[in-house]
């Protein structure tokens, strides 16, 4: 089912009578390209547009950055924009950038590697774009630590801020910093922020 949204009414949730499987919403997302699309845990839709080029392009580098240290560093794999995982509350949501150790991602069936993964990042990453409220984002950050994200960073360019997530503590915020270490289980990842906020 293709369904035709301008940019102004975006980003837009959309619940059907009964929730989208996961195949069923890989089906509608690949009828709807290049919105980005993702599912809550009550079963709505989330549909956003597809990122303005420069917020791409820092999507872009943050994602690099961290798949770079991942190759080097052996422990773990990375992922993009695109990877779509099954989180415990039933929502399947896609980080700008994650990562999952090999011990948990070897753990699970080829089969559901294959699919929206049933699980849960240890370290995520969300850059706003110019068009995320933020609100918004903050809200999402909170429930990646929920679903089990043992560490998040949200990258606000605009502002030249990170916030970081961790259980059990308030956020960290960290305003124009030059780079913003990673802990466990990321322990040794840095990202550059010179190159974030140019």
């Amino acid at each position: 089912m293709n369904l035709a949204f301008t940019e102004s009414q975006l980003p837009v949730r959309i619940r059907f009578e009964q929730p989208l499987s996961d195949d069923a919403l890989a089906r509608f997302s690949s009828e709807n390209d290049p919105l980005r699309i993702e599912r809550d845990a009550n079963g709505e839709l989330i549909i956003m547009t597809p990122l303005h080029s420069d917020s791409g392009a820092i999507e872009g580098e943050v994602y690099r950055a961290l798949g770079n240290w991942a190759s080097d560093d052996g422990r773990g794999k990375s992922f993009g924009p695109n990877a779509g995982f099954t989180l415990p509350d039933g929502s399947m949501r896609a980080p700008d950038a994650s990562w999952i150790s090999l011990k948990r991602w070897n753990a699970l069936t080829r089969a559901q590697q294959q699919s929206y993964a049933p699980i849960c990042p240890e370290f995520v990453i969300e850059v706003r774009s110019n068009s995320d409220r933020l609100i918004n984002l903050e809200a999402k950050m909170e429930m990646w630590i929920a679903n089990g994200a043992e560490l998040a960073w949200l990258i606000d360019p605009e502002r030249k801020t990170v916030a970081i997530y961790r259980p059990g503590d308030q956020p960290e915020l960290l305003h124009d910093p030059t780079s913003v270490q990673g802990t466990a289980p990321v322990a040794g990842f840095e990202l550059i922020l010179s190159r974030i906020w140019q």
